[in-house]
């Protein structure tokens, strides 16, 4: 199983990262790094990331933190 993720910029549409992501082989994994690179994320343009399995949408969530 492969644990990937996907960026969204604040239109939803596709956008590259500003640090490319590995295929992760868990879903730990895959969450670990995204709390690790999170603002640079959010820095580079990416709004939102959508965490997939096999790429079977598992969740979608916002980078910003909520007001």
């Amino acid at each position: 199983m492969a644990w990937t993720w996907r960026f969204l910029n604040e239109a939803g549409e596709d956008v590259s990262p500003a640090v490319e992501p590995e295929e992760f082989t868990t879903q730990g994994d895959a969450e670990s790094w995204i709390g690790e690179v999170w603002k640079e994320l959010l820095e580079g343009g990416a709004d939102r990331t959508v965490l997939q399995e096999d790429g079977t949408v598992v969740y979608e969530m916002s980078l910003r933190a909520e007001a």
